[in-house]
């Protein structure tokens, strides 16, 4: 436990035979639980695994691959089934460093955030030995998941190493996040959504034997498509939906205004190609709308910042009671090994 927390660490893994075991071995003993989530891995990951010997440890084995976001919904639903307070993700490769957990737990347990996650690019020497390329491209990911999710004080969107309450947990639809690399930030447009208060904790990452299976040039095209739709999402749902917010009506009417901004410059240009100047109401029709779509549009955008959860909206979250937490463990199922597809 850690502060009369239940913890439970998610690790998900995909042919991580190299590194998992001693992922495993470095987890803290306050942690209550252990779920391995082996997502039909072809190498030796699961035999691994059953080398370690820790009575905390649950494997779960896939026997259809349902990618690194399906893996982990599937962990975070068995740490709710075990009773836990607060579920915990880690990659299998070793590349987060457990020492750190207890500064990804402290905000959860002090009542000031439902969900936590690490930031790598805190410290003035993040970049140090970066190419430039990935620089640039990790700050404009950064600012399209900012858009897209509405978290503008979080960066470093693709940093896996989280932490979630209970509380947050049961209110996601996990089965509705996206399952392929997109995963941490899709999850943080939904919580987003939920308005779940969440922070940045300042967390270097591990760098040494992993190897990353990732394909750039196949996922941030998907992960573009991604964002946009999250974003739309996002909007109809926070903002039209639950409730009919000036953010909304800025928005539909800045997009309106410039559309027909847009559109009046074209005439205005088609028209007055060659010997006709344009006359100063024509260029005015276009100009006002334009200029007036764009006022509309950043105030729509400050709105959105201002209304950036970062702050639990009550009080600090109760611990649970010594009876609730001993009824949730009479709840958990004998068996330790599980098989899902």
């Amino acid at each position: 436990m850690f502060r009369k927390l239940r913890i439970a660490v998610v690790v998900p893994a995909y042919n991580e035979e190299k590194l998992i075991a001693r992922t495993i071995r470095s987890i803290p003993e306050f942690v209550d639980n252990i779920v391995v989530v082996d997502d039909c891995s072809t190498d030796a990951t699961a035999d691994e695994v059953g080398t370690v010997n820790d009575p905390r440890l649950i494997l779960i084995r896939h026997e259809v691959n349902l990618g690194v976001g399906g893996a982990i919904g599937g962990g975070h639903r068995q740490a709710l089934q075990l009773g836990c307070d607060v579920s915990v993700v880690m990659a299998g490769d070793n590349q987060m460093d457990p020492a750190h957990l207890p500064a990804l737990l402290t905000p959860i347990a002090d009542g000031q955030a439902l969900f936590t996650k690490a930031n790598r690019f805190y410290s003035r020497d993040s970049y140090k030995g970066m190419p430039m390329h990935r620089i640039i491209g990790n700050v404009v990911l950064s600012f399209m998941t900012k858009l897209a999710s509405g978290y503008w004080h979080l960066f470093d969107p693709q940093n896996g190493y989280t932490a979630i309450h209970r509380t947050a947990l049961e209110r996601l639809n996990l089965d509705g996040i996206a399952r392929d690399y997109s995963f941490e930030n899709d999850l943080l447009i939904n919580l987003n959504i939920l308005r779940i208060p969440a922070c940045d904790v300042p967390i270097p990452a591990v760098y040494g034997e992993e190897e990353s299976t990732m394909r750039m040039r196949r996922v941030i095209p998907s992960l573009i498509s991604q964002l946009t739709r999250g974003l739309c999402r996002r909007i109809l749902l926070k903002y039209v939906v639950q409730s009919f917010s000036p953010i909304a009506l800025l928005l539909m009417t800045g997009i309106g205004l410039l559309a027909i901004g847009g559109v009046a410059a074209a005439w205005v240009f088609a028209h007055t190609i060659g010997a006709p100047v344009a006359s100063a109401g024509s260029v005015l029709l276009a100009a006002l709308p334009t200029l007036t779509g764009l006022h509309f549009l950043v105030a729509a955008l400050t709105l959105d910042i201002q209304e950036s959860p970062d702050r639990p909206a009550a009080p600090a979250v109760a611990a649970p009671t010594s009876s609730a937490m001993a009824e949730s463990s009479a709840a958990v199922p004998a068996a330790r090994t599980g098989t899902s597809g």
